[in-house]
Order: C-alpha cells, then sequence, then structure tokens
C-alpha cells in the first residue's frame, strides 16, 4: 500500500538515507524483500528514489507537469 506524505522534518528516505526537509513531499510503501505488498514494513521514500523505484510518476496534464505516487507508470 502507498501513502503520500508531506515531511515535518524528521522522515528520512530507507534508500538515499536523506533527511527529508519540511514541507518536502514523499512517499510510505509496504514492502516486503524489497516488493510491494498490501502489509508489510513501512519504507520511506523521497520523490527522487521513488520516481527510480517506479512507486512515482509524472505527467503532463492541461500544460502542467503532474506527479502522482498512485497511478501505475504509463
Amino acid at each position: 500500500m502507498r501513502r503520500g506524505c508531506i515531511s515535518l522534518g524528521d522522515a528520512q528516505c530507507s534508500k538515499c538515507h536523506r533527511m527529508m526537509p519540511a514541507y518536502e513531499r514523499y512517499v510510505i510503501v509496504d514492502e516486503e524483500k524489497g516488493a510491494e505488498v498490501d502489509k508489510g514494513k513501512a519504507a520511506f521514500y523521497c520523490v527522487q528514489c521513488a520516481l527510480k523505484k517506479g512507486y512515482a510518476s509524472t505527467h503532463e496534464e492541461k500544460g502542467e507537469k503532474i506527479l502522482t505516487f498512485f497511478a501505475e507508470p504509463k
């Protein structure tokens, strides 16, 4: 399960271990052995790492670039 969140300054990325500053978007993913599952250990990913792992995607809509954590990449 994925949950899109906004940092309060105390979240750390599980992949790059960077502390995410306040008001930065990130995603929490329930993972087990590196794969997304319905119930598992929560992993925190910054936007850059979420894009690399495929948990986030961007697309253009009405001339704006949109970032989403919930849609499957095209």
